[in-house]
């Protein structure tokens, strides 16, 4: 091909893959609130910063006719590019292309900006617009995924994986997206689904949509598939780029140090915490009265609300957060709320990210849902997430501790670090009320004013075992502080444990209760 032909084939493949107004495709995007996928890629990139690779790649399907089809770029676009001016490594697929559809190379072009991504450890950022598998390549299409799906395990604690969901993700498309670290979906726009309203209705006669079956609310809420949630694409990409603000671009580098401020939010800390110790308070309000500028970046804020988590900076350092919500069935842990703080706090082990636990909860959820729904294993992951962080491990006890929801929520007995409790803090395998029940029933039952005696139990408990006193004298507890000066105990913990380390056992990998 004469070379100025080369150049025409070049611009056309551009201006394909950059859909014109004309373009019936390009403007059902837009008709959808969807952006094209290179308008995509700018919006979430320093400007000028992307550098293209593999835009001359293209498919080798020879049946169905597809040996005359020209696919633009074969449907996905791939390259390095920069935020916050350090380099990441990005692909976008493309939804006027065939549908965004997978065949072998448009694989191998994601496969190969994985490898990139790893061997120079930088984030990877995935945009997922797709209809699935390329059915007229048939297995090579399966071989792709498959591809891709080893390489988000290697990469898995190596770089940072984000997916942002701005289309359709179904099939076995979706287990890319589960396997990274961070999965972000937008209204309307969102779908992620293994098999689709039609095969639902034909296997099991059931009339669903779309959007009720894998939308963005049904992921960000119910399946827990999805960390954040946004309107729009723009607030999509923001939120993208401000979780990069947090997180280091690589497992051996820690986060960006900012300057230190305090918070913003000067609520009086101690009048937070209600004083009938059976009323619920936000917990997010205890966050922000602790971290600089009243700052925190709440991961999966509408899945598990029981527990909170999320990232925000400690006297300029960033820090990971995780507390029991009393707001939300009194901040228990059960088997949603487990799996949400257990994966956290492997993300932020992986990550060199110190880990912060508030602590205020009942115990565990009782009940046979959660007995039947495998509680007992499910909570056995955050056990051990929290044994196996070796980074630095600081927690407070705010109010309850009680039982196994004690050890659990980064204990002493877990290798917590620095363990500090308020004043306010019941530390005793279970409540003042169900523990008089239990050790003096024969006492209250054969008083002359059993309810009189049993308030005069449920005290005595209390101030032998549901205070933090009792656990400071065994070393449970490193100390009882008052709440304002827990910031100050906090970045002190934080600053004395920069430097940890902690030698383990080999091993080639533990085996946790997945």
């Amino acid at each position: 091909m004469p070379i100025f032909d080369k150049i025409i084939d070049f611009l056309k493949r551009r201006e394909k893959i950059s859909p014109t107004k004309d373009d019936t495709a390009a403007v059902k995007q837009h008709s959808m609130g969807k952006m094209y996928a290179r308008e995509r890629i700018k919006y979430i990139l320093d400007p000028d910063s992307f550098c293209e690779t593999d835009l001359f790649v293209e498919h080798t399907g020879k049946d169905f006719g597809m040996d005359k089809k020209f696919l633009p770029a074969d449907g996905v676009i791939t390259g390095i590019g920069k935020i916050y001016s350090l380099p990441v490594g990005i692909f976008a697929q493309d939804f006027t292309v065939a549908g965004g559809s997978l065949g072998l190379m448009h694989a191998r072009k994601i496969t190969k900006i994985m490898d990139q991504s790893i061997k120079n450890g930088m984030p990877l950022i995935g945009i997922n617009d797709s209809g699935g598998a390329r059915i007229q390549e048939g297995v090579n299409s399966l071989a792709g995924y498959g591809e891709i799906f080893f390489r988000n395990t290697q990469a898995s604690g190596v770089i940072p994986q984000i997916s942002v969901i701005l289309g359709p993700c179904a099939g076995g498309a979706v287990y890319s997206p589960a396997l990274t670290d961070f999965v972000f979906v937008v209204d309307s726009i969102s779908k992620m689904f293994i098999t689709g309203p039609e095969v639902i209705k034909t296997v099991l006669g059931e009339e669903i949509s779309m959007e009720d079956l894998g939308g963005a609310r049904v992921q960000a809420e119910i399946s827990g598939n999805a960390h954040f949630y946004a309107e729009n694409e723009i607030e999509c990409f923001e939120q993208v780029k401000k979780l990069l603000s947090f997180i280091p671009w690589n497992n051996k580098k820690k986060a960006d140090s900012f300057p230190p401020r305090p918070p913003k939010h000067l609520l009086d800390i101690e009048k937070i915490i209600p004083a009938e110790p059976t009323q619920p308070y936000d917990i997010r309000d205890i966050i922000r009265s602790l971290v600089d500028s009243s700052d925190f970046f709440e991961v999966q804020q509408y899945w598990a609300a029981n527990i909170v988590i999320g990232f925000a900076r400690m006297n300029g350092e960033t820090v990971g957060i995780v507390g029991n919500q009393p707001l939300v069935l009194a901040g228990v842990l059960d088997v949603d709320s487990s799996d949400k703080a257990a994966r956290f706090i492997r993300f932020c082990d992986a990550f060199n990210i110190p880990l912060i636990t508030l602590v205020d909860l009942p115990g565990y959820l009782p009940g046979v849902d959660q007995e039947h729904n495998g509680v007992i294993r499910h909570g056995a992951k955050l056990l051990y997430s929290y044994s196996e962080a070796t980074v630095p491990k600081m927690t407070v006890i705010l109010r309850k501790a009680y039982g196994g929801g004690y050890i659990a929520m980064c204990s002493k007995h877990l290798g917590a670090d620095f363990v500090y409790a308020w004043p306010t803090a019941e530390i005793a395998v279970m409540g003042p009320e169900g523990a008089a029940n239990i050790i003096f029933k024969s006492e209250i039952s054969s008083a002359t004013d059993p309810d009189k005696t049993r308030k005069d139990k449920v005290k005595e408990y209390t101030e032998k075992f549901a205070n933090p006193y009792v656990a400071a004298k065994n070393g449970h507890i490193d100390a009882v502080i008052s709440p304002t000066e827990t910031r100050k105990y906090l970045i002190q913990s934080l600053t004395t444990c920069a430097n940890k380390t902690e030698l383990k056992p080999f091993r080639k990998h533990g085996v946790p209760p997945f």
